[in-house]
């Protein structure tokens, strides 16, 4: 016997669960399907985001960096005290628990808007129709108006080093470690691979990150990526670029095991041994299996939905958003797009703005920014003016000791017009909302240097910043002067 849906959604992340909760407040009879079980066995919802990815990893990262500071920083504000150690199991069972209570509420506001979540696989048997196995086997069928895949995304595998998720693990077993690793490798030197070592180097692991590309954090803007890179560095982190493995071998048994990564780099072939390995070489689409060939859905060569900008696909009551889709793996865009989706089913107008997605990285001090960078503007021939105002004449950030980094606005050289803006430092991500808020209303650098900020704030740097694209910032000299 089939249930009939005006909405059904496949995946429960950030991107499914967001899109099941408007359809549902728009008077769509919803359903969401998640085949995620937690440790108990039993069906929770928020997909990696919540599980295993955003949420989880900020609870280790908060926490590490509350360590850090007490062990090292805490004598600079006149703190004394005993000798700091860490409880990984203790710090563990947090982030477990702010896991539950966030997953929980998912399934509150599912409860509390109407929407029915089922536990199971989901497969798109055809246009309207979505087959479900529990994870007792027991079969049934959704009648759908329309579906949507919110599937997310996977850690990549590779070959040279399996994951076994004991000594060798993806994005999701770095988060489970029982102790501190003495000596840490993470593969890939990306967001994940960056956060994750940072998480360890704080609480006292030996991290060596292994980056195939000679450059570092190619999607940044130079500027950025190379005080990122001396910052980390000094934090501890040996980043070795144009390293390539290509094998490694497990030794030892039990607590003794250890891996020999084997890589090449410009002086040749090397090998290094870890007593844990990280492999963070990004994600891939979960789209696999999750539609019937006879839907006649089109797929891409690595396995993203093929949608248009309004995330429509090849099959006119089938849509995709998020990880499953082209464009930036992130919560905050899958959200968006889920959005955008069930409104425009519900005869509205809405539309992502693309252009405008904010990236962050949340080590620390925080890497964030959105819109266009000195590199890709230079290729495109547009001719524009910056200003750059470090932390480190910020009077907030000398009295919090936290004066790492700075911030850069780009503006049009010709309208003013805000073209980007890149930050690193302390709270970057929440300082970079001001700038993306600004550009959705296409606001000029001299917008924001009229505007008043409250002193003193950490955002008085934004402010600054805009002051200097056209020449007029007060606490500094100016890069560029009209």
């Amino acid at each position: 016997m089939a249930s009939n849906y005006d909405v059904v959604v496949i995946g429960s992340g950030p991107a499914g669960y967001v899109a099941a909760i408007r359809a549902a407040q728009l008077g769509f009879s919803t359903a969401c399907v998640e085949k995620w079980l937690n440790k108990e066995g039993k069906t929770v919802f928020g997909g990696t985001c919540l599980n295993v990815g955003c949420i989880p990893s900020k609870a280790l990262l908060d926490s590490s960096h509350k360590y850090l500071e007490a062990q090292h920083h805490f004598d600079l504000h006149g703190i004394t005290t005993g000798k700091v150690g860490i409880d990984v199991p203790a710090m563990i069972a947090r982030k477990d628990k702010v896991v539950a209570q966030l997953t929980g509420g998912v399934s509150g506001l599912f409860a509390g808007n109407k929407v029915t979540g089922i536990g199971g696989t989901a497969t798109v048997t055809g246009p309207n129709s979505v087959k479900v196995v529990d994870h007792d086997g027991k079969e049934e069928v959704l009648e759908a108006k329309h579906i949507i895949i919110a599937a997310g995304s996977v850690p990549i595998d590779i070959p040279p080093t399996p994951v076994d998720q004991d000594t060798i693990v993806d994005s999701t077993g770095a988060l489970e470690f029982t102790a501190v690793p003495k000596r840490l490798g993470v593969i890939g030197a990306g967001v994940i691979g960056l956060e994750l070592g940072s998480v360890w180097a704080r609480l006292g692991s030996e991290v060596t990150v292994l980056e195939a590309m000679e450059g570092f954090l190619p999607a940044t803007d130079r500027q950025v990526a190379k005080e990122a890179q001396k910052l980390f560095t000094k934090q501890g982190l040996d980043i070795k670029l144009g390293a390539r493995v290509t094998g490694s071998k497990i030794e030892g048994k039990g607590a003794k095991k250890t891996v020999t990564v084997n890589f090449t780099d410009a002086e040749g072939e090397k090998t290094q041994t870890f007593d844990k390995l990280i492999v963070a070489v990004g994600r891939r689409p979960f789209t696999q299996g999750l539609v019937a060939d006879s839907v006649g859905l089109e797929v891409d060569e690595r396995g993203f939905v093929k949608v248009n900008d309004q995330c429509a696909t090849s099959v006119p009551s089938i849509f995709a958003v998020g990880d499953a889709v082209r464009g930036p793996m992130l919560a905050h865009k899958g959200s968006e797009e889920g959005v955008m989706v069930v409104e425009r089913l519900a005869g509205k107008q809405t539309q992502v703005n693309y252009a405008l997605v904010p990236s962050v990285i949340y080590t620390h001090p925080e890497i964030a920014w959105v819109g266009k960078n000195e590199e890709e503007l230079s290729a495109a021939g547009v001719e524009y003016n910056v200003g750059v105002f470090p932390f480190a004449a910020s009077g907030r950030a000398l009295a919090a000791n936290d004066a790492d980094g700075f911030v850069k606005l780009i503006a049009d050289k010709t309208t003013d017009r805000i073209l980007g803006c890149h930050i690193i430092g302390a709270s970057a991500a929440d300082l970079l909302q001001q700038i993306v808020i600004a550009m959705e209303f296409s606001a000029s650098a001299e917008d924001i240097g009229l505007t008043m900020f409250s002193h003193p704030a950490l955002s008085e740097a934004v402010h600054e910043a805009a002051l200097a694209a056209n020449g007029h910032a007060i606490h500094i000299g100016n890069r560029k002067r009209r």
